[in-house]
């Protein structure tokens, strides 16, 4: 029942939102997409195009992908044992009111800056109060630098030596329990490879959102043309059985 009720307001949605601007969140996946330097990129292997022996144009493809790359999504059971797999994820999570978090010019200043209680305090005390079961996307403006491996994420060797080159803002872990426990989020989203900056060891601000089963969105596209505020977002992933994350389109309505 609750499930019916949540798809019929999401149709509801989509439909009043014919008269509303939508800005796409989401990188297409190509040959340049960014993926962890130790997984294996995106591939498109062409099928048949062209027309067909009947006489109508018939196109096809395959493709292969790392669950972890490009714009995707992080389900909790990537970094928590117990925790939701992608299917299993609430859709309540993924769709609701949503606000930016701004740190670009401290991100600009220091590539491995972590969002702190402070910029959500701050953010408070410009706008008011952030509503419980907000969805919250972290904007370090990197977005900027996408596809350019070296300056998106630090470096653009691949293996396993290339992750202690990696240099990028995540999000902190004080400020991941603040957002769990006083805050009460959906979701969270940064424009970056990770919720962990690139030099992270422990991936402790995952393990504390995956404890509360709260999924993370990565590689968030297009924050940069986005308000502080005011807005909706749909993120609907793959549904792999079993998953720990996969592809999704991220869209925001504005209100």
């Amino acid at each position: 029942m609750k499930k019916a009720i949540l798809i019929f307001f999401l149709l509801l949605m989509i439909n009043t939102a014919q008269d509303r601007k939508i800005i796409d969140l989401t990188y297409s996946f190509d040959e340049q997409t960014i993926f962890w330097p130790t997984a294996k990129g995106f591939q498109l292997n062409e099928g048949f195009h062209g027309f067909t022996e009947k006489g109508y144009y018939y196109s096809s493809n395959e493709f292969s992908t790392a669950e972890h790359g490009g714009t995707h999504l992080d389900a909790p059971i990537h970094f928590y044992e117990g925790r939701h797999t992608s299917e299993e994820i609430p859709l309540n999570n993924l769709i609701g009111q949503a606000i930016i978090i701004d740190a670009q010019e401290k991100c600009e200043k220091n590539r491995d800056y972590l969002f702190s209680i402070e910029d959500f305090e701050e953010w408070e005390k410009a706008n008011g109060r952030i509503p419980d079961g907000s969805i919250i996307l972290l904007r370090s403006g990197f977005g900027k630098y996408w596809p350019d491996r070296v300056k998106y994420m630090g470096t653009d060797e691949r293996g396993e030596e290339a992750v202690a080159k990696l240099h990028f803002p995540g999000l902190s872990e004080e400020g991941a329990k603040w957002l769990v426990e006083k805050r009460k989020v959906k979701a969270v989203g940064i424009d970056t490879p990770s919720i962990d900056y690139g030099q992270s060891k422990f991936f402790k601000s995952h393990v504390v959102l995956y404890g509360a089963n709260v999924p993370i969105f990565e590689n968030v596209a297009n924050l940069n043309d986005m308000p502080i505020k005011g807005f909706e977002v749909i993120a609907l992933p793959m549904k792999i059985k079993n998953g720990t994350g996969g592809p999704a389109r991220i869209i925001a309505i504005m209100n």
